[in-house]
């Protein structure tokens, strides 16, 4: 009983540790929680997906896809021209605001649908993702013999947690970024982020 939490804290731990850093996925999941736009649908795809990315992992699906490099590569390309894409609309709304804050009354702004759509993207088409859950997990999970899954276990909740967390947490910003021009300094972050870690992947690829 006790090894088998111990693998879930271990797991959990770990996972959270991989997912805090500011990246791709966070800031958009964080723009989308302050604008109150699909936040539950955006939540429900990072955490299920960095589920079945764990899963694939802890299965042992890394060391196949170690043999298939020019897939990495690929997945590099594309991944890095998306997210420079939407670091230069992000930024582009910093450069030419619309004059306004954050409007919390009536509907959400924006598309369902898109935001599904760029989550999706933001997620399969980020080789780190692929690096953090499938690899990396996967290797300290297979350490863990009979309790990999347990541990593998741990560490999607701590997925769920974090983005949960972040999505709905990010609510409470609101106030603040009633002010057109936090909500500029918030667009810049995030441009900043997703314009260096496009450059970044490729560059690697």
């Amino acid at each position: 009983m006790y090894s088998s939490l111990a693998a879930a804290a271990a797991g959990f731990g770990t996972g959270l540790s991989l997912i805090v850093a500011i990246g791709a996925q966070n800031a958009f999941v964080l723009r989308q929680g302050v604008r109150r736009d699909a936040v539950l649908a955006v939540v429900g795809i990072c955490a299920l997906s960095d589920a079945v990315l764990i899963a694939l992992g802890v299965g042992g699906v890394g060391a196949l896809v170690v043999t298939w490099p020019g897939l990495l590569t690929a997945v590099g390309w594309t991944g890095g021209a998306f997210l420079i894409g939407y670091g230069l609309l992000a930024a582009r709304r910093v450069l030419t605001p619309a004059g306004e804050g954050l409007r919390t009354d009536g509907e959400a702004a924006g598309s369902r649908r898109r935001a599904v759509l760029t989550c999706l993207a933001m997620t399969w088409l980020n080789p780190h993702v692929y690096l953090d859950t499938v690899f990396l997990l996967g290797s300290i999970a297979a350490d863990r013999g009979p309790l990999r899954w347990t541990f593998g276990l741990g560490a999607a909740l701590a997925s769920l947690c974090w983005f949960a967390a972040l999505g709905f947490g990010a609510r409470l910003l609101g106030r603040f970024l009633a002010r057109p021009a936090a909500w500029r300094v918030l667009d810049g972050l995030v441009a900043a982020t997703m314009i260096t870690l496009g450059a970044t992947l490729v560059a690697g690829a």
